[in-house]
């Protein structure tokens, strides 16, 4: 008897990664309009931020970027939710961004390497 088991019902994609000697995990997955990304160096959840790119009638995009728990004072974890919501939307995705950053480490070398390893990843996910 065969039994199938069943996949993940969002499309997912992970890695890990070594940033600045810190071991960094990385899950994206698609929703019909977010995408979870989730980013660990401390094996759990850590401030968790919600993006969006404001639809409007402007020609220049606007974009929205909160705290929704956590750590509302590290501008830097902002910083990191704003260039991942930019890259989506010049990506062509028009997907808002929940993002979730456990890290030990908050330097700009840090989140620009996250960054990275998520845009490179994205389309695979999509």
């Amino acid at each position: 008897m065969d039994i199938s088991v069943p996949t993940f019902p969002v499309r997912h994609s992970s890695l890990s990664l070594d940033i600045e000697g810190n071991k960094t995990e990385i899950i994206i997955s698609s929703y019909e309009d977010h995408f979870l990304i989730i980013v660990t160096q401390i094996g759990s959840m850590g401030t968790i931020l919600h993006a969006r790119k404001d639809e409007g009638v402007s020609i220049h995009p606007t974009f929205n970027v909160s705290v929704t728990f956590g750590k509302r004072d590290e501008p830097m974890l902002v910083a990191c939710a704003r260039q991942l919501i930019e890259q989506i939307s010049a990506s062509g995705y028009s997907k808002g961004l929940v993002l979730s950053l456990g890290l030990k480490d908050h330097s700009v070398g840090t989140l620009k390497r996250i960054v990275s390893a998520v845009i490179e990843k994205l389309p695979v996910v999509t």
